[in-house]
């Protein structure tokens, strides 16, 4: 009955016509293609959000790194003001071997080294001698008293009249050992190391007897001495062997103590000033002068030179045969300054001194720096040798160090970081997003 009624409403209504048909049909269609494109929206938001993740996590790419090791300084080889207008100087040095070179003998040297007068340096040896047959227990230690007799007395006059240098020495007077041997080194007076001399070994032929004998012990083979003042020209002596005599003279402590006296003040005879003069100049520190006459001024010296490189320099030199003391006393002077001025504190660095670069694809931009200036004590032309090593930050942040220098030259070292000045920082979310080929590489 109800499908029978549904009949009859068809019949009533009549078939559809074409145009509802196909509007029926684009209908359907419209809704696929909604969908279709509900697909691709769907699927583009989900890839541009991947994109945009991957861009804003995607590692970096490393900055780029350059450095240069910086060149060394040069430094201009010293000039060695080795005497020339005098018959013979030598000069030993120590303490400094690491710079000098091994110096056991002659360091520098001028002239030959044949047997010349060597004046009142004669009376270092009469002093060693006298001290070694009377001892004294130290520096300061007076000694045995000397009574001074007639025959000490006329030795005054004597001297006097050969034109040496003479100290008054009155009958029945008396002095310490010390005092008296302070009389013959320190103004040099020829009466008193004749009268000491005699003192210690009864006769001048005893004790040049003696005097040859600590000679030839101690290796003195090419030095002569046929009295106990330099007043002969007979008395004479080697620049190598008297180095090694200045060596023996220093090394005793009454002896170094009397020579380094600018003057002496004795009791009831008076003070007397070093004949000396070079005492303080450029760390002299003694030890006998010798002269007899224009031509024959002689100069046997000892000098404790601070050049900065912990303990001072201990130098002991000798000229022979200057025209004057006073042109002998310029030239040592001149010959220490130069060693002096041959030792150079030399900047190897300035403050900020810059040794690379690091560079980012993104503009920031960082300098590797010295952070503080550098120096480095040298002798002459000692080349300085430097090395750098750089490591990979791991900040990236002002101040970090970032490696080390080092420069060397003969025993000195001197080490310096290496640091970064200015910050490599993150680039901004834009710059991820615009410069995918840079990114994703570690």
């Amino acid at each position: 009955m109800t499908d029978d009624l549904a009949d009859l409403a068809g019949l009533f209504q009549g078939p559809q016509s074409s145009t509802e048909a196909a509007r029926a049909a684009r209908g359907r269609g419209g809704r696929a293609a909604l969908l279709i494109i509900a697909i691709i929206l769907v699927l583009a938001l989900g890839s541009a959000g991947g994109y945009v993740w991957w861009a804003l996590n995607a590692p970096l790419p490393a900055p780029t790194s350059s450095s240069h090791t910086p060149d060394p300084p040069t430094t201009p080889a010293a000039v060695i003001a080795v005497p020339t207008e005098v018959a013979a100087s030598a000069l030993s040095l120590s303490g400094a071997e690491e710079y000098l070179g091994k110096t056991p003998g002659i360091w520098a040297e001028s002239g030959t080294n044949d047997p010349r007068p060597m004046a009142s340096i004669s009376k270092l040896i009469t002093a060693l001698v006298v001290l070694e047959r009377k001892p004294l227990a130290n520096a300061t230690d007076p000694g045995p008293t000397i009574r001074f007799s007639k025959a000490d007395h006329d030795l005054y006059d004597q001297y006097y009249v050969k034109g040496a240098t003479i100290a008054a020495m009155p009958t029945g007077s008396s002095m310490s050992e010390h005092d008296a041997i302070a009389m013959m080194l320190v103004p040099s007076a020829s009466n008193y190391a004749d009268a000491v001399s005699t003192w210690a070994f009864g006769s001048r032929g005893a004790f040049l007897s003696a005097a040859r004998k600590w000679l030839a012990k101690n290796g003195l083979n090419s030095t002569g001495i046929v009295e106990p003042t330099g007043i002969s020209p007979q008395n004479t002596s080697t620049p190598s062997d008297l180095i090694a005599l200045g060596r023996l003279a220093a090394a005793h402590p009454a002896i170094a103590a009397i020579a380094t006296q600018t003057s002496i003040e004795i009791p009831s005879i008076g003070g007397f000033s070093n004949t000396n003069n070079l005492l303080g100049v450029e760390g002299v520190t003694g030890l006998k002068t010798g002269n007899l006459g224009t031509g024959s001024h002689n100069l046997l010296y000892t000098a404790s030179m601070n050049v900065g490189i912990g303990e001072p320099l201990q130098v002991v030199g000798v000229v022979l045969g200057g025209a004057t003391g006073g042109a002998v006393d310029d030239n040592v002077r001149t010959l220490l300054a130069s060693i002096r001025e041959g030792f150079d504190q030399v900047e190897v660095a300035s403050s900020g001194q810059v040794v690379g670069h690091l560079e980012t694809a993104w503009g920031d931009e960082a300098r590797m720096v010295i952070p503080s200036s550098a120096s480095l004590l040298t002798w002459s032309d000692t080349p300085i040798e430097v090395s750098m090593k750089i490591e990979t930050p791991k900040t990236f942040a002002d101040g970090e160090v970032v490696g080390s220098i080092t420069w060397t030259a003969g025993p000195n070292t001197t080490t310096s970081d290496i640091r970064l000045e200015g910050t490599i920082g993150q680039p901004d979310e834009w710059w991820r997003l615009t410069h995918p080929r840079l990114l994703g590489a570690e």
